[in-house]
């Protein structure tokens, strides 16, 4: 199992339980592949999940810098120690209702790169303890702001108490301190009481495997291509001699347009990411066992 899994995840399960039934399907069947999952879901959320099964791990990170869609649910005038409604929501005495119009002439400080506070009930670590972990013991927490890429943002639906934004954003952005950020510059609060993900790069919502209940037969059935996590880079097809010399670490002939290019085979299949470096081509990644 070499690819990629584009899974709607259902609201309910953790994205780590979703790792872990594709991960006991494949020791079912006698694989040992690995399964990683690029970029987590809370519980109360639902959608795309994008898991890396074997060698397709090592693209992760690939697929966690894809820009990312959400729609997410706000509700206005209350707010809670997590940011949303996992912990009970306390409503704020004489909350403003703001209008449509304040809330649209809000939004463009929200957009491009900003710095943003994650939730205290978050897997940020500080100290080498995930910060929601040092929440649940009592312990105080201060997270520090971080920069943010959010490449669009506007209001889908407004019946107060309820807010509905669509988001393009970047990694490591935290859709609950955006709708916490944004009511406060409104003089409220808001906590998210749901969220979907619509996209990660070009996984779509439409093209998901349903998560509910995936079964043996799924796995083969949607796995896709571990070049749709490499969109963007060029094809250097390569022969069965280069391909060899690859799999030992060994340069090969040739030039490349860019910082980097994806080798494949006679058939198509990923076999190495390439970096020119001394007029040669050097493998940086090797995807197929020597």
């Amino acid at each position: 199992m070499f690819g990629l899994l584009n899974v709607n995840k259902p609201p309910g399960p953790t994205s780590r339980d979703v790792v872990n039934r594709v991960q006991w399907l494949l020791r079912q069947s006698g694989s040992k592949a690995k399964v990683g999952h690029a970029g987590t879901l809370d519980p109360i959320a639902s959608g795309v999940l994008v898991l890396c099964l074997g060698p397709a791990t090592r693209l992760i990170e690939r697929v966690q810098q894809m820009e990312k869609r959400y729609v997410g649910t706000f509700r206005l005038g209350c707010t809670s120690p997590s940011d949303d409604i996992e912990l009970e929501p306390t409503e704020i005495a004489d909350a403003p209702i703001p209008l449509l119009a304040a809330i649209e002439a809000a939004l463009p400080p929200f957009t491009g790169q900003i710095e943003q506070v994650p939730p205290a009930y978050s897997a940020v670590k500080i100290g080498g303890k995930k910060s929601y972990e040092r929440v649940r013991r009592g312990e105080q927490v201060e997270l520090k702001p971080r920069p943010v890429q959010i490449y669009g943002l506007e209001v889908v639906r407004y019946e107060y108490p309820e807010l509905q934004l669509a988001i393009r954003c970047g990694s490591g952005t935290y859709i609950r301190s955006l709708g916490r950020d944004l009511a406060q510059s409104l003089g409220t609060g808001a906590v998210m009481s749901e969220l979907v993900r619509t996209a990660i790069g070009p996984f779509a919502l439409a093209d998901g495997m349903p998560g509910k209940s995936i079964e043996p037969e799924m796995l083969q059935q949607h796995l896709r291509s571990p070049l749709e996590a490499l969109p963007c880079h060029p094809r250097r097809e390569i022969t069965d001699i280069e391909e060899e010399l690859l799999r030992r670490g060994m340069p090969i002939d040739g030039a490349i347009d860019g910082e980097e290019a994806a080798a494949v085979d006679q058939h198509g299949a990923l076999v190495a990411l390439l970096q020119p470096k001394q007029g040669q081509l050097w493998p940086s990644r090797v995807f197929v066992a020597g």
